[in-house]
């Protein structure tokens, strides 16, 4: 019987990828996204639940997340999740991770750098919009 892993999660950064090199020179990115929700609990009392997932990019889409991605950026990811093992302090360890295939960008906070420069008061026209005019469409 055929079975299915998939994870699709939509949330904010709560911090900054980590990108790091394996032995074979391939990219890899670490960050935590929060998905969060809100309800009414049966007293009518409002109760927001956050869940938090460890994700992983490799390669590329690696590079991408750590140049594009900042803590408290809304993000779309697809993957699957894998669980690994790792010893530490002699014990052994477990940590469930979403190994991502697919990653949006959804916005973020507007940052001193990422403003836009101040629109020239007087500019010449670029080649590109001079010959616009002559375009038959």
């Amino acid at each position: 019987m055929p079975s299915v892993n998939k994870a699709i999660i939509m949330g904010h950064l709560g911090k900054d990828p980590v990108l790091r090199s394996m032995p074979d020179g391939k990219s890899v990115a670490n960050f935590s996204i929060a998905a969060s929700e809100s309800y009414k609990n049966k007293d009518g009392e409002k109760v927001d639940k956050t869940e938090w997932f460890n994700i992983v990019a490799f390669a590329r889409l690696a590079d991408i997340c750590a140049e594009y991605l900042h803590k408290g950026d809304l993000a779309y990811v697809e993957g699957k999740f894998q669980t690994r093992k790792y010893e530490k302090d002699g014990q052994d360890r477990y940590i469930t991770e979403v190994i991502i295939h697919e990653m949006r960008m959804l916005g973020g906070k507007v940052r001193k750098a990422d403003a836009p420069a101040p629109t020239p008061v007087k500019s010449s026209p670029s080649k590109a919009e001079e010959m616009e005019d002559d375009l038959p469409f």
